[in-house]
């Protein structure tokens, strides 16, 4: 059984904060990966789909996950929808097999009526100036309710999942000098370069 408990310290130097957002995904995270029965994703093993989208609220929550199930950006196996939403999709791709969990409604809402959020995060203050006291006992909750509290967990059902393959071909830039990925580089005259080096001399 995956324990979210035991990523909390690591999770919290990686978000850099204090908040529940960030705990929330560790239980989420915790709770598909004890659903599937996997262990955390030291390669590509795992992917994770998460619902969340750009400049809202407790989109703190994908750090959580990435932390727990190891499904990391730098890997390429954790995507964001865009949907506005706080669920994950969690695909084992070696069995095929995958489940949706989401905080429930009930649980972010409460969280959304204490002062953390009312008198601090509403107001603009950062997350990590909200005093100790109003921040603390959120994640305790958060951290400590029983699944049943907080989350809904789905059935397990079956989702391929087929990631392009890793390429290794690369060129160095003939402007800029910089290490570029072969499909990402552009022709400008006789010379091979990057984009960005592209887009300035075309724009210049």
């Amino acid at each position: 059984m995956i324990d979210p408990k035991e990523s909390y310290e690591a999770g919290l130097k990686l978000h850099g904060h204090k908040c529940p957002a960030m705990p929330m995904g560790l239980r989420v995270g915790a709770a598909a990966m004890n659903r599937l029965g996997v262990d955390r994703s030291a390669d590509g093993q795992l992917v994770a789909l998460v619902e969340i989208g750009e400049h809202h609220c407790a989109t703190c929550f994908a750090d959580g996950i990435q932390m727990v199930t190891g499904c990391t950006f730098g890997k390429g196996n954790i995507h964001r929808l865009g949907y506005g939403k706080w669920g994950l999709t969690l695909i084992d791709r070696g069995s095929g097999r995958a489940v949706r969990v989401v905080p429930l409604a009930s649980a972010m809402q409460a969280n959304k009526e204490t002062t953390f959020f009312k008198e601090y995060r509403e107001k603009g203050v950062p997350a990590s100036r909200v005093p100790a006291e109003h921040v603390d006992p959120l994640v305790e909750r958060v951290m400590n309710a029983p699944d049943e509290a907080l989350l809904s967990i789905g059935e397990i059902h079956e989702r391929e999942w087929k990631e392009p393959a890793h390429t290794f071909a690369s060129f160095v830039c003939d402007l800029c000098g910089e290490m570029t990925v072969e499909a990402y580089g552009r022709l400008l005259g006789d010379k091979r370069v990057c984009m960005p080096c592209r887009e300035k001399a075309v724009s210049g």
